[in-house]
């Protein structure tokens, strides 16, 4: 075969002004990935800013009158930061003889802890039972259960007043916390049902080869490794009934037994320069889940984000 007859390989060879061509063009679209990503992000940052801007103006507000003097509220702007802060708003709240705070301080805290302590409780059993044993039925009693959640607590409040009141714990604590310790919400055994079905099962199977139970898996494994998802549920617990007005509203009948929130409808009825003391006591009503959600908010982050993850 002569030179002239020798076949040419039918693929081009790339010339170096194309890779420059297709260099250049990736720096372009990288650019423009990089820019819509700013763009992006940027407005992520403005809409959160601009949330926590309208969430904290409210607490700006009620802390500012509530340093404020009965006079200087009414001669300046809401808005306005107080001249000479002074605390005489609190030690009023606190010295009030008709609302006394302290005794409405001291109810609700038994209350809530009560009432937590039955959620956490009863809640980890029943989450126990629907994510770790096998019994017929159970994954339809746990869609009825979920069904309970879409069902307005307004439904039920009529029945389970009446229901009290043939028993005779009205006027007393029990509406508020004996119901905790009976399942402790659908909402909370969901969350931990969903936890529990994380934590591998060769624990039980390892556990049941020792000779342990249910009883003993539920307290010395599982309860010991779920504590960021209990952390959540106390958490959401505690702030529920801390801030519950309905509840004792609608079951407690004497002023000696009120809580803190129905102690301070009693400041509604104030005349508008008499505000200051009722931002003064928000505040204290406050000041307790603050310092509660500050302690556990690392707890709380970690049950939410591994809460579902297996």
């Amino acid at each position: 075969m002569s030179l002239a007859e020798k076949p040419t390989d039918p693929t081009p060879t790339p010339s170096p002004t194309d890779g420059n061509l297709q260099a250049a063009e990736y720096r372009r679209a990288t650019k423009r990935g990089q820019a819509s990503a700013f763009v992006g992000r940027a407005a992520s940052l403005i809409t959160l800013f601009l949330g926590v801007i309208l969430f904290l103006t409210p607490l700006y507000v009620m802390l500012v009158i509530a340093f404020k003097t009965s006079r200087e509220y009414g001669t300046t702007s809401m808005w306005a930061l107080p001249k000479n802060p002074t605390l005489e708003n609190f030690e009023q709240v606190l010295s009030n003889t008709q609302v006394v705070f302290l005794q409405l301080l001291q109810n609700t805290a038994v209350i809530s802890v009560l009432a937590t302590a039955g959620v956490l409780l009863s809640s980890a059993v029943c989450a126990y039972g629907f994510a770790r044993m096998e019994f017929a039925g159970r994954d339809r009693l746990f869609l009825v259960l979920l069904a309970t959640m879409m069902l307005p607590g307004i439904v039920t409040m009529i029945p389970t007043y009446v229901l009290f009141s043939k028993i005779g714990w009205v006027d007393t604590i029990k509406p508020l916390v004996v119901p905790a310790w009976l399942g402790g919400g659908a909402f909370n055994i969901f969350l931990l049902r969903q936890f529990f079905l994380g934590i591998p099962r060769d624990l039980d199977e390892a556990a049941i080869l020792d000779g342990a139970g249910h009883w003993r898996i539920f307290w010395q494994i599982i309860m010991p490794l779920s504590g960021p998802a209990l952390a959540t549920v106390g958490m959401f617990a505690f702030i529920y009934n801390w801030k519950d007005f309905m509840g004792p509203l609608l079951y407690l009948n004497t002023p000696s037994k009120m809580t803190l929130e129905v102690g301070l409808r009693a400041y509604a009825g104030f005349r508008a320069e008499q505000w200051p003391l009722l931002m003064a006591a928000s505040v204290l009503v406050m000041i307790p889940i603050v310092i509660i959600f500050f302690i556990g908010q690392r707890w709380f982050v970690k049950g939410i984000v591994m809460t579902g993850i297996k």
